[in-house]
């Protein structure tokens, strides 16, 4: 070993003799950011780089997204000069976890450091230009992802390109139009997948007249061959920097940590004896979440990263065994793995390849950048995704202690009890040390199965090797070793199974077997923390088989080419493909395609003008109103110059404030004991219920049954108790935590199940019945199936969290920025809770950082109180929240259950519908009852139903308190829609597709069953395109060949129609105004009500102004929303945004016309001109416009269904057909193809529309199959009752890039001119989120295909339930290995909270 870390003893010795106190130590930091040398001598260890950005330097571009390294929003570029490489080094950093004093030696590349809106880094122009960023707030995280990758590798291929950012998050766009951008970069885009044959010609979009646009990756990848080469401009690091390589080591005494970054083995192993309780650190991945999250004090760190000892990567000389020091970083292994693969035989490197395959999917690239091996084996993460690995392999540790001889463990005996390991306080892992392979016929595999497969944690994870030898009679096990995660409170090895194999001949008897034994040996109680204990089970099983499969496939491989070798164990055709699997074969390349016509005509006038609302006018030519704009603020976006909340420069005195939340689900408050937290230095105020008046006090958004702060009882976990108000945000965090509450509990309600059992409803219930249900239920031909769906919450993950900026002003008067969708609501409470006048309150918005419901009235709370603290002390008062909070106490998409009677005859016409929607609405009403109204409103899907019974009832629960979330409980009565014609077709023996082409609404005449009349509905010939379109019967053939021939990879393909109410449903909602000014340089101003968070609602605007006064879109200007200049704004909600402040703006802008006429006509062509001459004539230049929605109202308490009127002003409708694959063994699986189609009308911006669609999408595939939230209830019996989990997006997955369709094609809709909605156009936000549904009907059959193979009838209906993750999937499949687990299950189904 000493030849493999050269002085390691020597060290040691020196080690036992050397003092702390007399090393030489450097106490400033010394890094560049942005090319500056920045020396710092009062840095503070416990700050990251983050803080040191953006709080010291002023750099807001790198945003705080989650604090855990999970989203990638603050993403920088690390480079140092690498002395072993005698090479500069780039590395993608997270700078939210990065420490301060880990940069020591480093320079520091920030999103302003590479360009800004004047001169753009051609990363950043890309990515605007290709319609790559909407809300903004995950890009400069994206950009700076990007530009590192093209720093270390200039030429990227488009491989390299695809995994550039698995560290980072975006919920808006969809990602395509992201890695669009990126692919521009590649060396090979030539080898990008050709566009469609529909999609190679395009006009220019300018020309209008039914202009035929298709956009394409490839016409992208075309269009940038011809661009210049692209100089990267790497950022250089200077040579101050690379001489410090060979200065002392660093020690850095903060106000409450110690730092120490020594530079060689003798003084990391003298520390470790001076201070044996310090904390080592490596990348601070780990230990960074600790200290935030688990507020883990740690007085004393001491930093490995600079050892030069440790970061020794080779090939021992003597054995061939891999030497991986304690300080090489998982990226650095990772190239240095895929090199030495290249170079080697596959009998020599299968070892190496399961290493690789491991690492790819470990965490993210910004985590491997900085995490070490040593590190990982360390903190003995149960599921950590090497430990198995190294297990398997027989791999060692070697410990260092001062004065000690270095000592040598295996692995799989390292690892004691949870998160415990056999290293002694003082000693440092110097090195890993990796066996090389016994022989040739050495054979390991790497398994691996998360959530989701991009930067997730392991559900289980397994490697398994077995050393074969040829026999007269076949194959025989010479040794066998394994490793799993995730099946006990340590990694662990099978030894009965490794017991039972070893000498075993290698066939099919012996795997039978093996699984009994294994099945047995790694067996887990129900109530296993953690839960999933039969997914678990089954995928430990499932692991094996996929390795046998795998050594007999490579047996026969060998066998061929080696006849004197025995024949592999015989393995039917269709069986090879258990072998498969998403994390080690190649994805292919993601493509798309993006199709619309540009039409002509369909503008409209207003009463301004003369005549009615949304009149039509003659003129033809609709530009810019049409045109594909980019986003106004995309460029501002992409260089990090777009100000969000945080962002805004501190006001002289401004507080932090951080809230005071309850721990319990039901509890009375007994006490709130606030003396601790008041003496903390730092504290200026702490409020509490007993501050504030009854009345001020009540709160609510449509029913005020909601408190500021309780008082005398909680009713969930993440209630406000009150608020602290102080100095620094570290300040106000620590004196929150130091509030000592006392309750004395309650029964809590948590789920609906509960709350049907205790009755728990509100008191209101919502119905619809039409027809006579049951009167077809009893007809003697009916075919009747009755069944149940669940559907779990969705978490917002806007990547902006909660934030809000108060500044009081004379007397009474708040300023309130916010990121919020309601100005209004905002306003209106913040002055509610402190007794003002609402006029003496202005709530600003400039932008938000994704909304989607989420920012509707769950901001209110957060707000209202920073409000009450700014006014009571006079001074400005910020709070944002962390992603943790804001994800426990701001609410989500409401779970669902739905319960369904469902009739059709023989014939496939529907005849009757009885559903019952019940719906979590948490411990307040909030908005739950529209959400459940509009749940009911589209319980019809998109058929005609003659019968129908609706029924809603809203549980009243204790857990937080559910609100918006884009789609609006829409989505939720179109599932049970999707679900009951499911369940219907297969009881019908046909397809759903088509029971659904039977009972699609005419286009003409049909009636819903609220009595609203389905006008020009374009359904039936938007299902025939898209049939067409999607080559649906071809690819039907073509899957069901596939699965014919492959028993453990199944394909589906589903269509999917869609349709989506368009208003508010409550009818005072549907106003809007706005005000627009002309200024005498022919510029304009507008403001209207509505936010911007990155739905382009300000960017049609501007095109509706600019087209109206027949000006540049580049004249017009809207700069932000405030209380001030449009009062009574309606929250940006329900798509109907653009409708009703488009009109708004419209009538404003006419009005403005009919005044300028005449100067106008003395100047034609010359608007400046005419302006001039209006102003010297004292014209004013000023307009409001309002617009009130015509025709809607829909009275719930009407007890005649027809004559409750219409909720709706029209549907946007649409269509999706996606096909999806399926690994049965392990339930992952992924999109092949989308194809959408939307119905958008005459689109005002169709680059906005498509980006809403794609964005949609991707959202709506995440709620139907990744996503899902999980709060401590009797389906989660490890978690403490009412707590949340998902709180992060360590446990909460939103999709990711390798989640994008390979192939999405997107068209909008020709000829449908909406006469309802400005300029012919239709609503888009929402409608387009049930699409990605189709996701989940595809998966459902491809699972049927499996289960058929298994024996089950295809005939026999199953249910699956919402979201249909892996695990939902595996265990669905219904084969023998589930179906062992699942039987002995108290729960037939996954556990679900709904």
């Amino acid at each position: 070993m000493t030849e493999a870390l050269p002085g390691l003893a020597a060290a040691a010795l020196e080690a036992e003799t050397l003092g702390v106190d007399g090393v030489s130590w450097r106490t400033k930091l010394e890094l560049f950011v942005n090319g500056r040398q920045t020396s710092i001598e009062d840095a503070e260890p416990h700050h990251t780089l983050l803080w040191f950005l953006r709080e010291r330097l002023g750099l807001t571009g790198t945003k705080l997204g989650c604090g855990e390294g999970g989203c990638g929003a603050c993403t920088v570029t690390v480079s140092h000069y690498d002395h072993r490489e005698q090479a500069v080094v780039h590395r993608s950093v997270n700078a939210c976890l990065a420490p301060l004093c880990s940069l020591d030696g480093c320079a520091v590349t920030t999103v302003e450091g590479i360009g800004n809106s004047r001169k753009p880094h051609p990363v950043q122009q890309r990515i605007a230009e290709m319609h790559g960023s909407q809300c903004g707030f995950c890009t400069p995280g994206i950009v700076m992802s990007l530009y590192t990758t093209l720093c270390r590798t200039p030429q990227p291929k488009l491989a390299d390109v695809e995994e550039a950012f698995d560290g980072n998050l975006c919920r808006c766009t969809g990602y395509r139009p992201i890695l669009d951008a990126a692919k521009t970069f590649a060396c090979d885009k030539h080898l990008c997948p050709p566009a469609p044959a529909s999609c190679v010609d395009s006009e220019d979009p300018k020309q209008e007249s039914d202009a035929r646009v298709c956009g394409s990756t490839t016409a992208a990848l075309q269009v940038a061959s011809a661009l210049d080469a692209v100089e990267v401009m790497a950022p250089q690091v200077p040579e101050v920097l690379r001489s410090l390589g060979s200065l002392a080591s660093l020690k850095v005494k903060g106000s409450k940590v110690t730092w120490y970054q020594p530079r060689n083995l003798a003084t990391l192993l003298a520390l470790r004896t001076a201070e044996p309780k310090a904390k080592l650190v490596a990348g601070n991945t780990e230990v960074g979440i600790e200290v935030k999250f688990k507020h883990r004090d740690y007085p004393v760190m001491v930093s490995t990263a600079a050892v030069d000892e440790l970061h020794a990567l080779q090939f021992d000389a003597s054995d061939g065994s891999l030497i991986i020091g304690g300080a090489v970083t998982l990226a650095r292994l990772e190239h240095f793995l895929e090199g030495s693969l290249k170079t080697r035989q596959e009998n020599k490197s299968r070892h190496l390849k399961a290493m690789l395959d491991m690492l790819r999917w470990f965490a993210s690239k910004q985590i491997r950048n900085v995490a070490v091996l040593a590190g990982n084996i360390a903190t003995a993460s149960p599921i950590s995704d090497m430990n198995p690995v190294l297990m398997a392999l027989g791999a060692s540790v070697t410990l260092a202690s001062a004065g000690q001889p270095p000592r040598e463990v295996l692995v799989r005996e390292f690892f004691k009890s949870y998160r415990v390991v056999d290293m002694k306080p003082q000693e440092v892992i110097c090195c890993i040390k990796v066996p090389g392979p016994a022989g040739d016929f050495d054979f390991v595999k790497s398994f691996k199965q998360a959530r989701r497969r991009d930067d997730d944690i392991s559900i289980v994870n397994a490697c398994l090797r077995v050393c074969l030898k040829p026999s007269a009679s076949g194959w025989v096990v010479e040794k066998a070793h394994t490793g799993f995660g995730g099946m006990a409170p340590t990694t662990v090895s099978a030894v009965k199974l490794e017991a039972m194999l070893n000498g075993a001949s290698w066939d099919g008897t012996s795997l039978e077997k093996a699984q009994q034994v294994l099945a047995e040996e790694l067996a887990l109680e129900e109530k296993v923390p953690g839960g999933m204990a039969a997914f678990r089970q089954t995928l430990a099983v499932s692991f094996l088989y996929k390795f046998y499969v795998g050594v007999c496939s490579e047996l026969n491989k060998m066998a061929a080419c080696q006849a004197s070798l025995p024949k592999a164990p015989a393995i039917e055709t269709s069986e090879t493909s258990a072998a498969a699997s998403f994390l080690s074969e190649e994805r292919p390349i993601t493509h798309g395609s993006q199709s619309y016509v540009v039409p002509s005509g369909g503008l409209q006038s207003t009463t301004a003008a003369g005549g009615e609302d949304h009149a039509p006018r003659e003129e033809a030519l609709r530009a810019p109103v049409g045109q594909p704009l980019q986003h106004r603020s995309a460029l501002a976006q992409c260089t990090g110059e777009a100000k969000y909340v945080d962002d805004m420069p501190k006001e002289p005195g401004t507080l932090h404030a951080a809230l005071i939340l309850s721990e319990k689900p039901h509890a009375k408050l007994l006490s709130l004991d606030t003396s601790a937290a008041e003496v903390l230095p730092g504290v200026v105020g702490i409020f509490t219920g007993r501050d504030i008046d009854e009345h001020a006090n009540v709160i609510g958004p449509a029913y005020h049954d909601e408190q500021l702060f309780r008082k005398e009882e909680v009713t969930s976990t993440g209630q406000i108790l009150g608020i602290v108000a102080a100095e620094t945000l570290e300040a106000a965090e620590k004196a929150a935590r130091l509030v000592k509450v006392q309750y004395e509990d309650l029964e809590p309600v948590l789920t609906i199940e509960d709350a049907i059992r205790a009755k728990s409803f509100k008191d209101k219930q919502l119905k619809i019945e039409d027809g006579n249900a049951d009167a077809a239920f009893a007809k003697e031909d009916s075919v009747v199936v009755e069944g149940e769906i669940r559907m779990g919450g969705q978490e917002h993950f806007y990547l902006e969290c909660n934030a809000t900026l108060v500044v009081p002003g004379e007397g009474d008067e708040l300023t309130v920025h916010c990121s919020t969708q309601a100005p209004m609501k905002t306003q209106k409470f913040a002055a509610h809770v402190c007794g003002i006048a609402y006029s003496k309150v202005v709530c600003k918005v400039k932008r938000m950082g994704g909304g989607f419901g989420g920012k509707e009235t769950r901001t209110v709370p957060v707000s209202s109180a920073a409000a009450f603290a700014a006014h009571r002390l006079r001074r400005p008062v910020k709070i944002s929240l962390d992603r943790d909070v804001d994800m426990w106490i701001t609410g989500t998409r409401h779970p669902f259950l739905g319960r369904y009677k469902a009739a059709a005859g023989p014939d496939g016409k529907l005849r009757a519908l009885d559903v019952k929607l019940y719906c979590n609405a948490g411990y307040s009403m909030d908005l739950t009852e529209p959400v459940m109204g509009r749940a009911l409103f589209h319980s019809d899907g998109t058929y005609k139903i003659p019968n129908v019974r609706a029924e809603g009832f809203m549980c009243m629960t204790n857990t937080v308190s559910n609100t918006a979330f884009r789609g609006f409980g829409g989505p939720q009565g179109l599932l049970v829609a999707e679900a009951w014609i499911s369940h219907l077709a297969s009881a019908l023996k046909m397809s759903p597709e088509q029971l659904r082409e039977r009972n699609i609404y005419a286009p003409e005449g049909e009636l819903t069953h609220f009595s609203m009349l389905m006008d020009r509905c374009p359904l039936q010939r938007m299902w025939q395109e898209i049939s067409v379109s999607s080559e649906f019967a071809r690819r039907t053939e073509e899957i069901q060949q596939f699965n014919s021939s492959n028993k453990w990879r199944k394909r589906g393909i589903a269509q999917l129609p869609t349709k989506f109410g368009i208003s508010f449903t409550a009818k005072f909602m549907n106003q809007a105004g706005a005000l627009v000014h002309i200024y005498t340089d022919g510029t304009v101003l507008v403001t209207h009500g509505g936010t911007e968070m990155g739905q382009g609602l300000h960017t049609k605007m501007c095109q509706v102004a600019a087209r109206a006064f027949g000006i540049p879109v580049e004249l017009v200007y809207i700069r932000e929303t405030g209380t001030d200049t449009v009062p009574n704004s309606t929250p940006t909600a329900a798509s109907a945004s653009s409708d009703i402040y488009g009109m708004a703006i419209l009538k404003a802008c006419e009005e403005l016309l009919g005044r300028m006429k005449p100067y106008l006509e003395n100047n034609p062509g010359h608007w400046k001109n005419a302006v001039s001459a209006a102003y010297f004539d004292r014209c004013d230049l000023s307009a409001h416009g309002f617009y009130a929605t015509p025709g809607i109202g829909y009275d719930w308490e009407n007890p005649d269904n027809t004559a409750r009127g219409t909720p709706f002003r029209y549907f946007t409708f649409g269509a999706a057909c996606s096909e999806v694959e399926i690994d049965v063994l392990t339930g992952d699986m992924r999109i092949l193809r989308a194809d959408l189609v939307m119905d958008v009308g005459n689109s005002l911006n169709p680059a906005i529309d498509i980006g809403q669609i794609e964005g949609a999408f991707t959202q709506g595939f995440g709620w139907a199959m990744i996503e899902e939230t999980i709060w401590g209830c009797d389906e989660f019996p490890w978690l403490p009752p009412g707590s949340c989990f998902t709180r992060g997006p360590g446990t909460y997955k939103i999709p990711s890039f390798n989640d994008t369709p390979v192939d999405m094609r997107v068209s909008l809709f020709k000829d449908s001119a909406n006469p309802n909605a400005i300029h012919s156009s239709r609503a888009v936000g929402e409608p387009p989120f049930f699409l990605g549904a189709s996701a989940f009907f595809a998966a459902r059959k491809a699972i049927e295909s499996a289960r058929e193979d298994a024996g089950h009838s295809r005939s026999q209906f199953f249910q699956l339930d919402m979201p249909l993750t892996p695990e939902r999937i595996r265990l669905a499949c219904g084969d023998k290995i589930s179906a062992a687990f699942t039987a002995k299950s108290q729960r037939q189904r996954p556990s679900a909270f709904v």
